[in-house]
């Protein structure tokens, strides 16, 4: 069940601005403005945090697509895996450097999928209801993955095992834990946190953390 006053403590730090510097940083500059490094790996959830089986699991692709897919957890381990290495930028003002992820990347569900020329935005639907939104171009990126492992381990339920995703250039709310469906559409929609205050886009070092 949602934490209905966790979810009403974060709409507020939206009206309040909360932990806005005003301050832009060039992507160069390794920690965002208004971070802080820490060295574990803080659980922020809705309240929720479903068992998702492996006889539960699937992933499906579909909306403007051409070739539309549903996969279970074995076909997904069977699709080409990659090793990764990123930060990690949380808008409640954590970052942890130095993420070792081992997933399938988003091109290669991409190639699968075949968006339609009229696809422009991606949206991500999760076990727990959460939503969130980013373009397809943000999609399309060499360092987004859906992974299954972190530091060598499979990722467990806590932190949204046993496929989320992974978006290491945008705030860590982009990054859907317990992903079950990744829409395509033409026209955008905002998702969970969006329709509550927070920015559409969430570059952390443009610190977008509200709209």
């Amino acid at each position: 069940m949602a934490n209905d006053k966790l979810i009403a403590r974060k709409q507020e730090w939206a009206r309040q601005g909360r932990l806005l510097t005003g301050r832009g940083a060039d992507p160069q500059t390794r920690l965002p403005p208004g971070q802080r490094l820490v060295h574990d790996w803080p659980v922020l959830d809705l309240g929720e945090q479903p068992l998702i089986t492996p006889e539960r699991f699937h992933l499906e692709l579909n909306g403007a697509v051409e070739t539309p897919q549903r996969m279970n957890l074995s076909e997904f381990m069977a699709l080409p895996m990659v090793e990764s290495v990123s930060d990690m930028h949380c808008v409640t003002q954590w970052s942890r450097y130095d993420n070792a992820w081992k997933g399938v990347a988003a091109r290669t569900l991409l190639a699968l999928a075949r968006p339609l020329p009229e696809a422009r935005h991606v949206v991500f639907h999760a076990h727990d209801h959460y939503t969130t939104n980013i373009r397809l171009d943000q999609f399309d990126q060499p360092d987004v993955f859906l992974v299954h492992e972190w530091g060598g381990q499979p990722i467990d339920r806590r932190h949204g095992g046993p496929v989320r995703v992974l978006i290491p250039r945008l705030y860590l709310w982009k990054s859907a834990k317990w992903v079950r469906r990744i829409e395509f559409r033409a026209d955008d929609q905002p998702g969970f946190w969006e329709t509550r205050g927070y920015h559409n886009n969430a570059d952390p070092w443009d610190e977008e953390r509200y709209s």
